[in-house]
């Protein structure tokens, strides 16, 4: 469920993030998004691997984490 949910707020930031930029900056927007969103999903990757998960264990959870909201918002930026 905990998956769900950063996932879910990864889409909707993504979202509001090119939706509330300006036209002409929605790709720094997107690659901000990126390099944002990839420190918040490397500090949720530290926390599990805190509580005794292996990165083996890890990293295919974290790489839906981090690949379906940047994935979102380099769609968002093309389609516009």
């Amino acid at each position: 469920m905990r998956t769900l949910i950063i996932v879910v707020i990864g889409l909707v930031l993504a979202a509001l993030a090119l939706r509330l930029t300006p036209a002409a900056h929605r790709l720094l927007a997107a690659g901000l998004f990126t390099v944002v969103w990839l420190g918040v999903t490397a500090l949720n990757l530290r926390t599990g691997l805190s509580h005794g998960y292996t990165l083996a264990e890890e990293l295919p959870i974290h790489l839906v984490l981090f690949g379906v909201p940047v994935a979102a918002a380099w769609v968002l930026w093309w389609r516009q």
